[in-house]
């Protein structure tokens, strides 16, 4: 009788397993939810989440069509800025030349349609470190420098607030590392030449510039040797002025210090921000440069940034606003120096100028500008200027019979006369055409002291 229930359920078991075989120890398929998911989910986000797999994966060009496919079909979607930016990304990711330029394209257009979205900024980063990945070395072309510098500028005017600001700003430093790097490779081929000439005219610039340049304090010593040599130890002792005042500890300062008191000039104090800002370059860890380093370097396409600033404001304005003009005589007397220029100076070391006849007074103008008034330099034969050059004008203007008259002579004679044939309003305007045409043809002689 104990045996009858266990026989019971066995006779079940078996009736049952004869009428469904299989399904007792069958195994239940599992469920793939994801796929669920992706069916119940939106089309465009089904198409976005495809592309961002395939270019996860490294099937850009797959991944790029899906994004393109989702901005065409749908042009109201809430993934249309996503798929503008991953596009851009994609072409960045990828590398090269040609994708670097549509990456650039992809940003910029990003930045046109969504100004106003947070990703905004991350894209004019973008477009800055795509050109300053692709820069050349200082003695190769410059243009992905310039366009860097532009672009890095333009991100910290628009989003000086944002979180990639610090590393825009040092960015900014490295690239103005290798532009003035470039500038100073040329100007030292002409100053160990001997053309004084050319050595000024790229010097010059560059110091008001980049004042934060690596060897700003050997360009300043350049030009004041070159002007010494030239004889004019004014205009000289401002630039030695310059690295005691702007640059302290530097090596040359001692020196710098000691050509002042030979010229018996006065002995500019250091300026503190310009101590505490070379202070705190002094203590930034570098790596090393040994013989192995240069090997290594010489390598690689990139530029060297390892000597480039840490501390202190980059140049700000673009190169086209920036004033890079010469010096121009103020008082009677050649003077020069970079009053503000130096990296403790406010805002990018910019220049400060101002009109006036006291000593170490600069007026920066632009080639071509007209001189301010009161000042020596309206004349193209002052002090300063070549002395043979006043002769050669003077000289040209008895000997050619083109020449047209004198502006005095002309307004006197239209004033005698009762018809008032010749204004004196033409004779100044012959006049002013003749001083244009004489300083196109002097060139730099009319604008450095030698």
């Amino acid at each position: 009788m104990r045996r009858f229930p266990l026989l019971l359920v066995s006779a079940l078991l078996l009736a049952a397993a004869s009428s469904c075989p299989g399904q007792i120890f069958h195994k239940k398929k599992p469920v793939d939810k994801s796929t669920d998911a992706t069916n119940t989910a939106e089309p465009d986000k089904q198409l976005y989440d495809k592309a961002m797999a395939d270019i996860k994966k490294g099937k850009h060009e797959v991944g790029r069509l899906g994004l393109q496919t989702l901005i065409n079909t749908y042009p109201d979607s809430e993934y249309l800025a996503k798929a503008k930016l991953a596009i851009a990304d994609s072409y960045y990711k990828e590398g090269g030349s040609a994708n670097v330029a549509q990456a650039i394209n992809g940003y910029k257009d990003f930045i046109v349609f969504f100004p106003f979205l947070p990703e905004a900024a991350y894209a004019q980063m973008q477009v800055a470190m795509c050109n300053y990945n692709e820069m050349a070395k200082a003695d190769r072309d410059n243009s992905h420098a310039l366009a860097a510098e532009d672009e890095f500028q333009t991100f910290l005017k628009k989003y000086p607030k944002d979180p990639l600001a610090p590393q825009a700003e040092q960015h900014l430093r490295e690239v103005q590392e290798v532009l003035a790097e470039g500038q100073f490779r040329i100007a030292y081929y002409y100053y160990v030449k001997g053309d004084r000439r050319a050595a000024a005219g790229r010097l010059i610039p560059l110091v008001r510039r980049y004042p934060l340049y690596s060897k700003s304090d050997t360009a300043l010593w350049m030009l004041g040797d070159i002007y010494e040599k030239s004889e004019r130890k004014d205009i000289a002792g401002s630039y030695y002025g310059q690295i005691v005042k702007n640059y302290p500890l530097s090596p040359k300062a001692p020196d710098a210090k000691a050509k002042l008191k030979d010229f018996g000039m006065p002995v500019p104090q250091p300026d503190p921000k310009a101590v505490e800002w070379m202070t705190a370059e002094q203590n930034t860890p570098r790596p090393h440069e040994n013989l192995m380093h240069k090997g290594v370097s010489v390598l690689h396409s990139g530029p060297d940034v390892h000597m480039a600033a840490a501390h202190g404001l980059p140049q700000l304005e673009p190169e086209s606003n920036h004033q890079t003009g010469v010096d121009v005589l103020a008082g009677g007397k050649a003077t020069t120096g970079l009053v503000g220029t130096g990296p403790g100076s406010g805002a990018g070391g910019t220049t400060s100028t101002s009109t006036g006849n006291g000593p170490g007074v600069v007026d920066v103008v632009k080639p071509g500008d007209p001189a301010p008034a009161g000042s020596a330099s309206a004349d193209p034969n002052a002090a300063g200027g070549d002395p043979a050059n006043a002769t050669d004008s003077a000289n040209s203007s008895a000997t050619d019979p083109s020449a047209p008259a004198d502006a005095s002579s002309s307004s006197s004679e239209s004033s005698s006369k009762a018809d008032n044939t010749q204004p004196a309003s033409s004779a100044q305007s012959q006049n002013s055409n003749q001083k244009e045409s004489s300083s196109k043809k002097k060139g730099l002689k009319k604008i450095l002291p030698w």
